[in-house]
């Protein structure tokens, strides 16, 4: 009968680091295993704002995903450095960024951290709505298209505030079935 080559390995493979040592207690030997333990020294804190102590001062973290945040939040990994800026085309955009969790990571987040793409991002979040918004609705992409092709009405939607617009929307009554 064939037998699953994942269950040899595992019969026949002894783990990866095996520490043992014999101890002699009362007359008998014993063997003792000792548990792998590993320290890691790495700089992890990029660019700090702050000097960090020298390597002798430092002591050893313990860190899991139980506090790997708040291990994070206090190490302050920081990131600065400059890019070509293709939003523009002109000079240099000037990147500062400190992670305070693992979600800082995702490129959302690092995004709403850059001003210039943190408008980027916004105005892509308010498109995404409206699509939301006008799903469903008949006359919505109609409404719009008349309101892209009017720059005066673009111009007047644009500096308006969201009180002035309400004040509009409450002096003509006309106005809100022609939204639907």
């Amino acid at each position: 009968m064939a037998t699953s080559s994942q269950k040899f390995i595992a019969r026949n493979r002894a783990p990866r680091v095996q520490i043992e040592y014999d101890v002699e207690t009362y007359g008998s030997e014993k063997k003792i295993q000792l548990p792998f333990v590993m320290g890691v020294m790495a700089d992890l804190s990029g660019k700090p704002a702050e000097a960090l102590p020298p390597v002798e001062q430092r002591k050893f973290q313990e860190i899991d995903i139980d506090n790997f945040d708040s291990r994070m939040k206090a190490m302050q990994p920081r990131v600065a450095f400059q890019v070509p800026n293709k939003l523009t085309g002109e000079g240099n955009l000037s990147v500062d960024i400190t992670f305070d969790t693992l979600d800082d990571f995702s490129p959302a987040a690092v995004a709403r951290k850059v001003d210039s793409l943190s408008k980027l991002l916004e105005a892509r979040t308010q498109l995404a709505n409206l699509v939301i918004f006008m799903d469903g609705k008949n006359g919505a992409e109609e409404l719009i298209a008349r309101v892209l092709d009017d720059p005066a009405l673009l111009k007047t939607l644009a500096t308006a505030t969201p009180d002035k617009a309400a004040a509009a929307d409450a002096s003509t009554p006309a106005a809100a079935p022609a939204a639907e």
